[in-house]
């Protein structure tokens, strides 16, 4: 059976993050080329999960959209909407090789949507206007990203040892100034300063529960796993602090039932053990000569 479903898992995981109609990018070259995280990072140890991206990141998207100028921006100027599931790979690739990538090919990409943001601007329905490469905008997106995968790794995965979300928020800094996060937060202290920051203009918007009825919908796992899809959504609902969930208007019904909990930390648990020889992570180990394995070696937990 393993045979089997080896190949299914490796191919399924591959589609996440490469879009089918742009370029390959290969993580096992340029032989030798570190990225802008080391291999021993606490990145390299989340991001290799892909139940701690996908529900983190669904976790930073809906705290994205809580802010009336971000969500204005994701909305109008992306194409997520309308194909929500190339939308979602061309920014699972981009996380990819902010993480993995060769530093030399991770600078370029950034540089490429740094340019694109340039180009975003507009006003929200309230007048407001904003910029795309506003810093603090892009700091909240940065933060609500580091919050996101962190704590999906954390509940669903294995329990980050203290100090742990202060090293991945330090990680951070070098991709997020050059993507123009220049006030993005280095400690797990100013996250939550960052956050408490913002509860005046956190809003509750129609958009959070259209994107979640997207993303309930779109074909983003095969159909044999979409029940799983639906599962790990309300698994991010659930890591949305409990004010924002309030100020937002999400209900409790539409995170986990607790019967549920198990459930998603055993899943989040296997894939953390599940070695897939197609992933960046796997590959960009092999660019810099260390075993395949050698995320999947060095312990349970952080």
């Amino acid at each position: 059976m393993a045979f089997l479903v080896l190949p299914f898992l490796d191919a399924f995981a591959r589609d996440l993050v490469q879009p089918r109609d742009g370029p390959t990018v290969d993580f096992s070259r340029p032989a030798g080329e570190p990225a802008l995280a080391s291999p021993d990072s606490v990145s390299w140890r989340i991001f290799k999960n892909p139940v701690a991206l996908f529900v983190g990141g669904v976790a930073a998207v809906i705290l994205e959209l809580a802010d009336p100028a971000v969500r204005t921006g994701v909305w109008e100027h992306s194409s997520f909407r309308q194909d929500p599931v190339r939308r979602l790979r061309r920014t699972g690739l981009a996380a990819m090789i902010t993480v993995y990538g060769a530093e030399s090919e991770a600078r370029a990409m950034i540089a490429r949507v740094a340019r694109l943001h340039d180009t975003v601007t507009g006003r929200t329905p309230s007048g407001e206007p904003y910029r795309a490469n506003d810093v603090a905008l892009l700091t909240w997106v940065q933060a609500t990203a580091t919050y996101g995968f962190a704590q999906a790794y954390h509940c669903y995965v294995h329990s980050l040892a203290a100090g742990k979300l202060d090293r991945l928020c330090e990680e951070g800094l070098v991709a997020a100034r050059l993507y123009g996060a220049a006030d993005a937060p280095g400690s797990r202290a100013a996250l939550e300063r960052l956050f408490e920051s913002r509860r005046d203009r956190l809003e509750a918007s129609p958009i959070v529960f259209e994107f979640l009825e997207i993303m309930r919908a779109a074909p983003v796992f095969p159909a044999v796993l979409r029940p799983l899809q639906r599962l790990l959504i309300r698994a991010a609902v659930d890591l949305v602090p409990g004010w924002i969930r309030e100020r937002l208007g999400l209900p409790a019904a539409l995170g986990l039932h607790p019967w549920q909990r198990p459930a998603v930390r055993l899943v989040g648990a296997l894939a953390d053990r599940l070695m897939l020889r197609s992933s960046p992570a796997v590959q960009s180990c092999i660019r810099l000569g260390l075993p395949a394995d050698y995320l999947y070696r060095r312990g349970g937990t952080m």
